[in-house]
């Protein structure tokens, strides 16, 4: 079955995107991430103009956190002050990020630097996070064979000396604001112009910068990432006009559902096993942009959403 979407300018089939984002909202709830790394790539394999599967993606992330973060608040597994510092960074982020977004779409180079920005964030990150998943796992079975107790996953460093500390009584923490600030402002501009929830990047430095407890990071994380989307999305909308309200409506329908589902499947799986998974996934994703961008592509021109309104 077939729909218009009048802002891509294309017809797309109803299931497919239904499935799609109810893939999305699975992954949501299962490791809090966004899911729009995972996404925005596979709109753009299905012939969605880049432009508008960033702007609109960022809208059907909203949904699917809220729908993944009341499941993990039920159980108590959201740090309220440590996602509303985070979200503070977030916005300041977004602003910057969208702007940057217009500038680069005005000079026509917005489709590039998007497949680059994923290539390279999600080639780092999922590297970086799957020797280290090995690692913890290696770790983790010896120290049980041996009856040793686990060393603390997080060492205190430099970092932690800066000023304007706060105490986070859900987290255990009590580090410098200016921390989550920074990493919070850094997902945002991700967010503008990659149509992500960032969750990619905030999952794995919430737990190895701020060193907070595997438990908690992933509610607190799907917290932030509702505001910060929410407003990247609106910004989108009025001054980007790359947001397709029935692209998006699709999308959310599908994602509500998956993200019920993946909160229920991830307090089955252990801390380590759900960073490996999620390593294997974005690697999956960085070689499949990878190999698009140094082939030749089918058609050497894209019409649709391109140009200014």
């Amino acid at each position: 079955m077939q729909i218009y979407l009048p802002i891509a300018e294309m017809s797309v089939n109803v299931f497919l995107i239904l499935g799609l984002g109810g893939g999305v909202g699975l992954m949501s709830g299962l490791f809090g991430v966004g899911g729009g790394f995972l996404m925005t790539p596979l709109l753009i394999f299905l012939g969605i103009p880049p432009a508008v599967a960033v702007g609109t993606e960022a809208a059907q992330i909203v949904a699917s956190s809220v729908s993944g973060v009341l499941a993990h608040w039920r159980r108590g597994n959201v740090d309220i002050k440590m996602g509303l510092i985070l979200t503070l960074g977030g916005f300041i982020g977004s602003f910057g990020g969208v702007e940057l977004f217009k500038w680069l779409r005005g000079l026509g180079q917005v489709d590039l630097v998007i497949a680059l920005c994923y290539v390279i964030f999600l080639g780092v990150v999922g590297g970086l996070m799957f020797i280290e998943s090995i690692q913890s796992l290696v770790q983790s079975r010896r120290m049980t064979e041996s009856g040793m107790p686990r060393k603390k996953l997080h060492q205190h460093t430099w970092i932690h000396g800066l000023p304007f500390k706060v105490r986070f009584r859900r987290s255990k923490l009590y580090i410098s604001a200016v921390l989550p600030i920074g990493l919070g402002l850094l997902v945002g501009v991700l967010a503008a112009i990659m149509g992500v929830g960032g969750g990619f990047i905030m999952v794995p430095a919430m737990i190895y910068l701020l060193g907070m407890p595997t438990s908690v990071v992933v509610g607190t994380s799907l917290f932030q990432i509702i505001f910060v989307t929410a407003n990247s999305t609106f910004l989108h909308a009025t001054r980007n006009f790359t947001v397709d309200v029935v692209l998006a409506l699709l999308l959310l329908l599908g994602g509500v559902i998956g993200a019920q589902i993946g909160a229920k499947m991830s307090v089955r799986l252990k801390g380590e096993q759900l960073r490996v998974l999620l390593a294997l996934i974005v690697l999956l994703v960085c070689v499949k942009l990878g190999v698009d961008l140094v082939t030749t592509p089918t058609e050497m021109f894209t019409l649709g959403a391109g140009g200014k309104h």
